[in-house]
């Protein structure tokens, strides 16, 4: 079960105007649910989106790049689970675009206007026959209140779904902001097996789309790990229909730009949230907060390499206060100028470690008493500037390791 997080009812599931999802059931793997969705975009509407930096990723990452390069006008998303199609070469690519020439032919748009995603099993070659198959119930059942059913349809490992909304009035007018996002493993995302999508009922020129994107990734799901490891099929898109009837923002610089920034960025930090807190096998949230860096990115490699050890997470499961494993992880961090007299952390409140030594007011019964908690603060000074950087993690668990024992059969 996930670690304090209680997925929204479809109620709260915003509907954006100009966005229909529908589901169908292509029996991917051997299950009955629904895995297949197809979102529907009205004419006008606006797609941009980063992906894995894995070098072997998947075809639909490859497909949905060149797609995008056309321009930014996009009519579709095609999402399926159980299979990634990754690591299955040319053979992979032909049958993305073969799922995108039977969406272009059923919703009358250009193949280039449709985007593919694919989430799942690994080097297996996709289904072709039965996606495409499932097509016309996908169109059949196109709403606009589809989004529980859709973020349903593209859970693997995950025990619950995934989705958010928020509403912001710009201009007098009510400005709609909703997503869904699906991962619990193979989570470190570099752009970010996570699949994310937020739509918004926005007008936003593509050049300006592309900067939201990267932007709001980098506050969301670039800040998460639960594993370490990039998936070959990360991918994450923000869609803007342009429904909404106020005047287009081109710019960073338009007054009305920071408050849509901070919608979507408010929806994205949920979701990826929820991701850590699903985290496969996770019994424990961790947020990882570094500050005094000289830049941004000293500060991100020290809570990612705190993060990623495996040693802590064991500890973090454990409910062990063996913090000499956090000094490790920091030292590992590769700063190599950094000084260890300058450095603290603290967990939640209890002061650990004062200017490279174990603080004197720290007792061991303080350190059970917050690691038995569900929910942890890290908090760590470097002492050498005033940059920070935040990661969200979790524990690793015997449940991390049976789930991916048993992923395939």
């Amino acid at each position: 079960m996930p670690v304090n997080y209680i997925p929204p009812t479809p109620d709260e599931l915003l509907p954006v105007p100009g966005v229909s999802l529908g589901t169908a059931a292509a029996r991917i793997k051997n299950w009955s649910r629904d895995d297949v969705v197809l979102v529907r975009l009205d004419p006008g509407s606006r797609a941009a989106g980063v992906f894995t930096q894995n070098r072997f990723c998947a075809a639909p990452v490859i497909v949905c790049r060149e797609h995008l390069a056309h321009g930014q006008v996009t009519r579709a998303l095609l999402i399926n689970a159980g299979n990634a199609n990754a690591g299955t070469g040319s053979r992979g690519t032909d049958d993305a675009r073969a799922c995108c020439a039977a969406v272009a032919r059923a919703l009358d748009c250009a193949e280039y206007e449709v985007l593919p995603f694919s989430t799942g099993v690994i080097m297996e070659p996709l289904p072709v026959g039965r996606i495409v198959a499932a097509l016309s119930h996908c169109v059949e059942s196109l709403s606009p209140s589809g989004w529980d059913a859709a973020v349903r349809a593209i859970m693997t490992t995950d025990t619950v779904p995934k989705a958010a909304s928020h509403r912001v009035e710009i201009d007098g007018t009510p400005i709609t902001v909703t997503g869904m996002a699906k991962g619990s493993g193979m989570i470190a995302p570099d752009m970010a097996t996570m699949l994310g999508f937020v739509a918004t009922d926005a007008p936003v020129t593509g050049v300006l789309l592309g900067e939201i994107a990267a932007s709001v990734a980098a506050a969301s799901f670039n800040r998460i790990t639960v594993d370490g490891d990039t998936s070959t099929n990360d991918s994450f898109i923000v869609v803007a229909t342009g429904k909404a009837p106020i005047a287009p923002i081109v710019s960073a610089d338009d007054l009305r730009f920071a408050p849509l920034l901070d919608a979507l960025q408010r929806v994205a930090v949920q979701l990826a949230k929820a991701i850590v807190r699903d985290g496969e096998g996770a019994t424990k949230f961790i947020t990882i907060a570094v500050e005094g860096g000289r830049d941004d990115g000293e500060c991100d490699r020290v809570a990612r390499a705190i993060a990623d050890s495996p040693l802590v997470k064991t500890a973090f499961f454990a409910s062990d206060p063996n913090l000499g494993r956090i000094v490790c992880a920091i030292g590992n961090a590769a700063i190599e100028d950094l000084d260890p007299a300058c450095v603290s952390f603290w967990l939640d409140d209890v002061l650990v470690v004062a200017d490279g030594g174990r603080a004197a007011s720290y007792r061991e019964e303080d350190g059970k008493r917050v690691m038995a908690q569900a929910e942890i603060g890290v908090r760590v000074a470097l002492g050498r500037g005033g940059a920070t950087a935040t990661v969200w993690t979790c524990d690793l668990s015997h449940g991390y390791v049976t789930i991916n024992a048993d992923y395939r059969s």
